[in-house]
């Protein structure tokens, strides 16, 4: 059968299954899907998807103390270092409203010993809920009301503090605190404006060690750290509008000044939609520049859910009626076929029917995997049986010749329209990991499923947990409610950053300041070094963002920035005579050496002090030299020979234009 023979119209994996290679239908599934890459994609095919992306954005605030205890914030434990182990088991509660949150009864499924390594000087019993907790920390709450006002955010006259149920074990107590502080503000994004629904500000979760089988295990030591969440509008129409709205939010955070940074200080949740999907959220997105390849793999990935949904409402008349059947294995009769795998002794079989599925786990959902993944991912995150841990009918590669899939349809009574599902793991672990299959199967004849994904390095995701409902969140009893008056309000809105981040770019761009050094001097909040430079030190602006953008950058990839050493170096300059041209050189030497003074500096990078006019008179006789070259080879030798003579006793712009004029 030739591809130019395929539709979706007619029903081609039911009419293909049994006589087309699993590979071949992975590929012309990626054809029915349309999916291209995303380099390959204009905002057109954006708006065609229906595509939505909302941000979750959490960052942690620089501050002494924890959000409601007094335990230090900010210090890390290292390696394995750690004083006791507490262990748990998750348990789901009521809401108010006599309701179970979908994601807790998940959770409570998959039977998990959760394990806290404690460390006693960044924990205390607050952390396990055996104390109550201390009055909300003030300082982090100055600073979360200063990005409040930033984002433009309307902040609440009362905080009300609330728990937010968390049974992945993330959090000992099984709820996070938190508070809204700001509603309804906006943040300029892509020539447009994107609502800012809330900022919250809460306690953070504990860092994850291990996740392995029905084992969890957790530090505290970031347990209860302040952050803020800012939650956008699902207005963000592109994946580049998430990626850019995500660095806006960052850049703002920053500019405060008293926001951690570095690997883990600041998270994004980014939640996807298209056209007839839901709502997905992939959690915890390590790097802003994951957002645009994972936002778009999401997005084809729903489309491909849907055409699977569609396939199989015109294949199953009654979708209730549906059921998949199981089998037990004997060991014996299945482990010399799977040698491949090194399966413990005690792993036990069973094999999964899957009626109609027949040519659709094999269905692309996004580079490099298809619709069996999703069944394999679930299987690993509820049963906790670790991957590998099933192989199907239509896999890829797979350790099972035709005829050993022959014997187990016969065995089984399978149809050909059937789909079949060999399944292994602990004995314990089967029943819960069919169950998982069955659901899983279920849903899919509804399209897109809300759930939590994880985002992967390559721009693909996993299956995390089922998506949290409204049924999880309950007010706090132990915490008073915070008045907030408008006294509060006015202190934070007088340390603010004179200007906006947007006000920043426009300033930037006006200085002729390169667009690719905007990035780090925005990142690392340095547009008032920017600033100080030109204006109280007197270097030509963009000369000023190229010192900062581009040197400090490289420079800082080795050593920390000291801003008061980058302007007393450049004040030393300007005050000792030095051309700006010298700084360059400098500054990362500087950087490196911070208690070296300006002679010894100019010493190590060779400096001799020139009058104008020496350096001026040798371009003469050097042009004569190699008169003979094209002239822009002359100017380049001439500079490049004159460059290190020139450098700090004539700006090179002067020597340049002195070259060209006696070129002439």
């Amino acid at each position: 059968m030739s591809y130019a023979e395929i539709s979706f119209q007619d029903c081609v994996f039911r009419a293909s299954s049994m006589t087309t290679a699993p590979v071949d239908i992975y590929r012309l599934s990626r054809v029915l899907v349309g999916y291209v890459p995303s380099a390959n994609v204009s905002p057109t095919l954006y708006a065609q998807l229906g595509f939505k992306c909302g941000l979750e954005i959490h960052q942690q605030l620089k501050t002494e103390r924890k959000l409601f205890c007094r335990c230090p914030a900010g210090r890390y434990q290292m390696g394995d270092q750690f004083d006791a182990q507490l262990v748990r088991h998750m348990r789901p509660t009521l809401s108010e409203l006599g309701e179970y949150d979908g994601t807790a009864l998940m959770e409570f499924r998959t039977r998990k010993d959760i394990i806290y390594r404690i460390q006693g000087e960044t924990a205390c019993t607050y952390d396990i809920d055996d104390t109550p907790p201390f009055a909300l920390n003030r300082e982090a709450l100055d600073i979360a009301m200063q990005i409040a006002l930033l984002l433009e955010t309307s902040v609440v006259g009362e905080l009300h503090i609330t728990r937010k149920q968390y049974l992945d074990g993330s959090i000992p107590t099984g709820f996070q605190r938190t508070a809204i502080l700001g509603i309804d503000g906006a943040i300029p994004v892509a020539s447009k404006r994107i609502g800012i629904r809330q900022l919250s500000i809460e306690e953070d979760s504990c860092r994850e060690v291990s996740d392995r089988g029905h084992e969890r295990v957790y530090t505290t030591d970031r347990l209860g750290m302040p952050l803020v969440e800012t939650v956008t509008e699902p207005e963000l129409l592109t994946p580049g509008e998430a990626a850019e709205a995500a660095n806006y939010i960052r850049y703002l955070t920053r500019s405060t000044g008293r926001v951690n940074t570095g690997i883990g200080a600041a998270r994004e949740d980014v939640n996807v939609s298209i056209s007839g999907g839901t709502r997905v959220e992939i959690k915890g997105v390590q790097h802003i520049r994951w957002i645009p390849e994972l936002t778009h793999n999401e997005a084809f990935r729903q489309k491909a859910l849907l055409l699977i949904r569609d396939e199989l409402q015109a294949r199953v008349v009654d979708p209730c009626e549906w059921s998949p059947v199981s089998m037990t294995l004997d060991p014996a009769d299945v482990r010399p076929v799977l040698a491949a795998y090194d399966l413990p002794d005690d792993c036990r079989f069973a094999l999964v029917r899957l009626p109609d599925f027949a040519g659709l786990l094999s269905f692309f959902t996004s580079p490099g995997r298809c619709f069996a993944d999703e069944l394999a991912d679930r299987v690993k995150v509820i049963a906790c049986i670790e991957k590998p841990n099933m192989i199907h009918t239509e896999a890829l590669e797979s350790p099972l010749a035709m005829p050993d899939w022959d014997v187990l349809r016969h065995r089984s009574g399978a149809t050909p329209e059937e789909a079949l599902v060999l399944l292994w793991g602990p004995e314990t672990d089967i029943p819960t990991a069919i169950e998982a299959i069955d659901e899983r199967c279920r849903w899919a004849f509804d399209g897109v499923p809300n759930e939590t994904r994880k985002g992967l390095p390559d721009g693909t995701t996993v299956f995390e947990r089922v998506l949290p409902g409204p049924d999880r969140m309950y007010p706090d009893t132990d915490s008073a409610p915070i008045p907030i008056d408008e006294s509060m309000i006015e202190t934070a809105r007088s340390v603010l950053p004179s200007m906006s981040i947007a006000e920043q770019v426009e300033q930037l761009t006006e200085w002729e300041v390169p667009r690719d050094a905007h990035a780090f001097i925005l990142r690392r909040s340095l547009f008032e070094l920017v600033r100080v430079l030109h204006e109280d030190l007197d270097l030509e602006p963009k000369y000023a963002g190229t010192l900062v953008g581009h040197t400090l950058r490289h420079a800082s990839r080795t050593d920390r920035i000291h801003v008061d050493r980058v302007v007393r170096l450049a004040r030393d300059v300007r005050d000792r005579g030095l051309a700006a041209d010298i700084l360059k050189p400098l500054l990362p030497l500087a950087l490196r050496e911070p208690t070296t003074d300006l002679d010894r500096l100019l010493e190590t990078i060779g400096y001799r002090p020139s009058a104008t006019e020496e350096v001026v008179a040798k371009i003469g006789a050097m042009g004569e030299d190699c008169q003979d070259a094209p002239p822009s080879a002359r100017r380049d030798r001439i500079m490049g020979a004159l460059r290190r003579r020139a450098l700090g006793n004539v700006p090179l712009s002067e020597l340049a234009a002195a070259v060209e004029e006696v070129l002439r």
